[in-house]
């Protein structure tokens, strides 16, 4: 409709779309170039966070007589900046390879979680069984599908 090019698409993604999930699922759709676009201006706009609000905070304790909380949030992600950046030259290869991936399925599990407006409390509510019932639901209707797509088209 628009014929925005790869680079407009992932700076208008990064920019328009407030989840950065569904930055990186909206731009990979449009392109590996938008996705590699979007991806960097989303993450370097979340990088501004932590120096914006302690920023604001000391301008902040400066006209009030309160003290200023800063939220745990902007420490651990500056930390956790921090340990990805330097990391990988003081830890070993294959040990920083699978903290790597324990981080990605970790962060694939808390989307699904976000999606699903599912908590641990309602977990615990709800019991177990419900949870599994999906899950098994899910890998079946996966590899019917998947056996469907490659045997009748």
């Amino acid at each position: 409709l628009f014929e925005l090019t790869q680079n407009q698409f992932g700076v208008w993604a990064a920019i328009a779309i407030h989840d950065t999930s569904s930055v990186v699922g909206a731009s990979q759709t449009f392109g590996a170039e938008a996705l590699a676009i979007a991806t960097t201006v989303k993450l370097a706009r979340a990088l501004w966070i932590a120096p914006v609000a302690l920023l604001f905070s000391y301008f902040y304790r400066a006209q009030s007589a309160k003290k200023v909380a800063i939220p745990y949030f902007i420490l651990f992600f500056l930390l956790a900046t921090i340990f990805r950046t330097y990391a990988p030259t003081f830890i070993l290869p294959s040990l920083f390879d699978s903290i790597v991936m324990l981080a990605k399925k970790g962060l694939t599990i808390t989307l699904f979680l976000i999606g699903t407006s599912l908590s641990f409390e309602t977990l615990k509510k709800v019991g177990v069984k419900p949870l599994i019932q999906g899950v098994i639901l899910w890998i079946l209707i996966s590899i019917v599908s998947l056996w469907a797509i490659l045997n009748l088209l």
